[in-house]
């Protein structure tokens, strides 16, 4: 049996567990800033140094500017793995991965994970680290369980949890400037015997309202967390047809998508959770984007505790735009070039299906990063309880807004032997555009995701 490692601090933060959650408390909240990092990470190091204590922000070697290669100007360019784990040894640093993890080792043939020196480099903003200091008296879950009724953003809603809901907001809140714009590939890999993989292109924009300068609460903008828009170049299939959707803190999303051959936008009420995107076979549900988005309510989130195990970070090479596809896709995984791991220490949490509620996986498990609160590896069960996808993000540190997202998304379906790479711009020849807070745009606005808009921006 895994044994999960709590550190004296740690243990006395959540030694007085409730099945309520509790707000922290003026001692705890003490911390801060001393032996925890002012978003709540141990700032120490592990006992035999594989993990090093946190070092703050990553910044770029000079002369990098947006449109530049971010790995050549990456502080620890050209570093070599310490060691690799495949088939031959993984028994060996099994306590040190998720059972997703292994099992890939152990199932997918000439699968290997090139271990890499860690580096603690995913920071934030000043104003960011003052907002979760002054908010983590105050924040709060809604009546309902799941919901986030009060808190001080942008900002980490509660940098000391108490439970496992609370640690998933964090992520969910997580701050990644005020919108992203990108364009990216989604590849799903051939089905078994076939040599015919999905192979899409699109173009996207996040837009998150609380991510602006000064200081916001979930009561605004009609309590609208996130809402993005997306839009298929390729393949000519879907060409055209684009999606807007709004998640909101206390209620449903809302989705529209434009139908290029009815030349008219239509609502999908039920275009969330486990139903499969349109375009992809069945292997891409709605709520497996960056391994979690969406409402988290129709699971209960256990925390189990913090645990040390190898995690994609750093993912320089998956943001390289300059890449091409067909370097690093095979068939049945991603080349190990552009996969590097690192030892982190991870918040683990396990979602278990509420009674009387459905979903595709009624057992999930993410491994949480404590120093950026961006989930890096997830696994999924079935309804027999038999494990069944293994995902990973690639946490890598964006310059232009002092913190870290995912690069690249992998789902690994144990069960048939694919997997969807995404949200990575590889191939396209763009690299990510992270808005600052005080960023002018016309998407940086409510109004550019409702239907009505969509109909409007969309190909006819």
């Amino acid at each position: 049996m895994t044994k999960f490692r709590l550190t004296a601090v740690a243990l006395a933060l959540l030694g007085a567990l409730t099945t309520e959650a509790r707000a922290v408390t003026p001692d705890e909240l003490s911390h801060l800033g001393a032996d925890l990092t002012a978003v709540g990470a141990e700032k120490a190091g592990n006992a035999d140094g594989s993990i090093p204590s946190f070092a703050g922000s990553d910044k770029p070697s000079a002369g990098w500017a947006y449109g530049k290669p971010r790995e050549e100007f990456w502080t620890h360019k050209g570093e070599k793995p310490l060691f690799t784990i495949d088939v031959g040894n993984a028994d060996k640093y099994a306590d040190k991965l998720s059972p997703g993890q292994l099992q890939m080792l152990k199932q997918i043939k000439g699968y290997s994970m090139p271990v890499y020196p860690t580096h603690r480099d995913c920071g934030f903003p000043d104003f960011v680290e003052k907002n979760t200091k002054d908010g983590a008296l105050k924040s709060a879950m809604a009546k309902d369980g799941w919901s986030l009724d009060m808190a001080t953003l942008p900002g980490v809603p509660f940098p000391i949890p108490k439970d496992g809901i609370q640690v998933l907001q964090n992520w969910l809140m997580h701050y990644m400037g005020s919108g992203i714009d990108w364009q990216a590939h989604t590849y799903v890999s051939p089905k078994a015997g076939g040599d015919s993989p999905i192979v899409a292109k699109w173009k996207q924009t996040n837009y998150y309202p609380w991510g602006k300068s000064g200081v916001h609460t979930p009561k605004e903008e009609g309590g609208l967390v996130t809402a993005f828009y997306y839009g298929f170049i390729e393949p000519a299939s879907l060409a055209g047809q684009g999606l807007v959707q709004r998640f909101y803190y206390e209620k449903n999303t809302d989705s529209f998508y434009y139908f290029t051959g009815q030349r008219r936008v239509r609502r999908l009420p039920a275009y969330a959770y486990d139903a499969p995107l349109i375009g992809f076979e069945n292997q891409y549900p709605a709520d497996t984007t960056w391994i979690f988005v969406g409402n988290p309510d129709r699971f209960n989130w256990k925390l189990i505790g913090k645990k040390e195990v190898y995690v994609p970070y750093n993912g320089f090479a998956m943001q390289r735009f300059d890449t091409k596809l067909t370097d690093v896709l095979t068939p049945t995984y991603v080349d190990a070039k552009v996969r590097r791991y690192e030892l982190h220490r991870m918040w683990l949490i396990e979602g278990t299906v509420k009674e009387g509620e459905r979903h595709a996986t009624p057992k999930k498990t993410m491994y949480i990063d404590e120093d950026s609160w961006v989930p890096a590896i997830g696994d999924d069960y079935d309804a027999q309880g038999k494990l069944w996808k293994s995902k990973e993000n690639y946490i890598t540190p964006e310059w232009e807004v002092n913190s870290c997202a995912p690069s690249a998304s992998i789902y690994s379906d144990l069960a048939n032997g694919r997997y969807v790479f995404d949200m990575s711009p590889l191939g396209t020849g763009h690299d990510m555009k992270f808005f600052a807070p005080d960023a002018q745009d016309k998407r940086l606005n409510e109004s550019y995701y409702t239907g009505e808009n969509l109909g409007a921006i969309s190909d006819r």
